[in-house]
């Protein structure tokens, strides 16, 4: 197998652009947004009530933990785009540098890794979605198209004497259950 980038079927009629690199030497390939998306502010949401409690020396009630707790939580914002590669390899998702500059926009665990095996999952086909959050005091409008994250092929190492390995994935985003 070699590597490389597919539409999913959902989006297969969409005119989607497969993941390219603007320059002969970068390192990432650009993923777009697959469709306009509006990522809202975290500062409207309802964990601000959960802020002022703690500032205050307050005790916040189930309820509004569990709304704060939702609303911080990174939305997908889909590529439509599927990737396939080789054996010991992974697709690196990264932010944009100008992402966090420009939009306020992060990516909360810094990278995502899309692993060989997520390719046609069961699931979901391998989809590949990009988890951000809007930092900023606006909502973000993103439009069909737009470059939202880059992707970088890489090898990985394993250790010599690994025999636990038993683990084969059934759907998307955490599927292997561990």
């Amino acid at each position: 197998m070699a590597r490389g980038f597919e539409i999913v079927s959902q989006y297969a009629q969409a005119g989607l652009h497969v993941p390219y690199r603007t320059t002969k030497q970068a390192a990432g390939y650009d993923f777009e947004a697959a469709e306009d998306f509006t990522l809202p502010s975290i500062w409207k949401m309802n964990f601000i009530k959960v802020l002022w409690q703690i500032h205050h020396g307050e005790t916040s009630s189930a309820a509004d933990l569990d709304a704060a707790a939702k609303v911080l939580k990174p939305w997908l914002v889909p590529t439509g785009i599927k990737a396939f590669m080789n054996e010991g390899e992974y697709l690196l998702l990264a932010n944009r540098s100008s992402n966090p500059l420009k939009r306020n926009l992060i990516l909360p665990n810094g990278i995502g890794v899309i692993d060989a095996d997520y390719y046609n999952n069961p699931k979901n086909e391998g989809a590949i979605f990009v988890q951000l959050i809007n930092m900023g005091i606006r909502d973000v409008h993103i439009k069909k198209g737009e470059r939202i994250a880059q992707g970088i092929f890489t090898p990985y190492l394993t250790v010599t004497d690994e025999t636990n390995v038993t683990t084969t994935r059934s759907g998307g985003f955490g599927s292997t259950n561990k």
